[in-house]
């Protein structure tokens, strides 16, 4: 099985971006269509943050999307830039931060193309600045994890997983000036999170960046990538962000984030979940 997969996604990756955009932006309404599990969450996560259906619809195409996405920004040829795709908003913000060797969080929510965020990030300051670093969840099957481990050996990115051993590492990179990137609405293990409200409703959420930003000192941006179309082009936005000390003033940036653009937001995610043991 993980050599056949292994092959579909090195075989996928040649096929034009625009052309497997569309190609999962079909599939995502084809499962939207055949969940009826996927489609309630999806629903139910999105209308009770107020959103309206010609608001959030959008979003089951754009998450076919980011599967269709994914070969080629796994698996494409190691010398193959990303930065001729992707539009910058607010880099400076960035930079400056960098350029104060403090180190930088970077937080990256669930929105539009956030595999597309590391990629981009670290191919565009790794001559100055190195590699970014980012923790990664093992994934259960062993020919998924190697997939997985595969598709993000680049030489702008160092991946850790989750544990402790990782957030070692990142507080490491950011004492040296580096910088990190979080998935902030990520629901942590039991033990690294705590409960804070998310659109009105309890959500466990990770401890993780405000004891970064603690121990570290390093200043928090957020960034998210906006898929423009079916394209293959994106646009990323970068923000510094002051007040995300606490989990619930975290979650509040997210939700802001998130209206700019709730069709890209993935409302599938069980957001809401009961953590799980480490």
């Amino acid at each position: 099985m993980g050599n056949f997969i292994f092959s579909l996604f090195r075989a996928l990756s040649h096929i034009p971006l625009p052309l497997m955009q569309r190609v999962g932006a079909g599939l995502g309404w084809l499962v939207w269509l055949l969940s009826p599990t996927y489609r309630r969450r999806l629903e139910a996560n999105a209308q009770a943050a107020g959103f309206t259906p010609a608001q959030y619809r959008g979003s089951v195409a754009a998450m076919g999307a980011l599967v269709g996405e994914l070969p080629w920004l796994w698996m494409r040829p190691a010398g193959a830039s990303v930065l001729h795709r992707v539009e910058w908003h607010g880099e400076a913000a960035l930079e400056h931060v960098l350029q104060s060797k403090k180190g930088a969080i970077v937080i990256t929510p669930h929105l539009g193309c956030w595999e597309m965020v590391g990629q981009a990030l670290g191919e565009r300051y790794l001559a100055e600045y190195g590699a970014m670093s980012a923790l990664f969840r093992p994934a259960r099957k062993a020919w998924l994890a190697a997939l997985v481990a595969q598709s993000r050996n680049r030489p702008f990115l160092q991946m850790f997983p989750t544990g402790f051993t990782g957030v070692r590492n990142l507080l490491r990179a950011l004492k040296n000036g580096g910088y990190v990137c979080v998935l902030p609405d990520q629901v942590p293990p039991a033990g690294l999170g705590v409960w804070a409200n998310m659109w009105g409703r309890p959500a466990y959420t990770m401890t993780l960046v405000s004891r970064l930003a603690e121990q570290s000192g390093a200043p928090v941006v957020s960034c998210w990538c906006e898929r423009l179309g079916f394209t293959g082009r994106y646009r990323i936005h970068l923000e510094l962000v002051n007040h995300v000390d606490t989990p619930e003033a975290l979650n509040q940036h997210i939700e802001k984030l998130i209206t700019h653009r709730p069709d890209q937001y993935l409302w599938s995610y069980a957001r809401y979940k009961q953590p799980k043991e480490n």
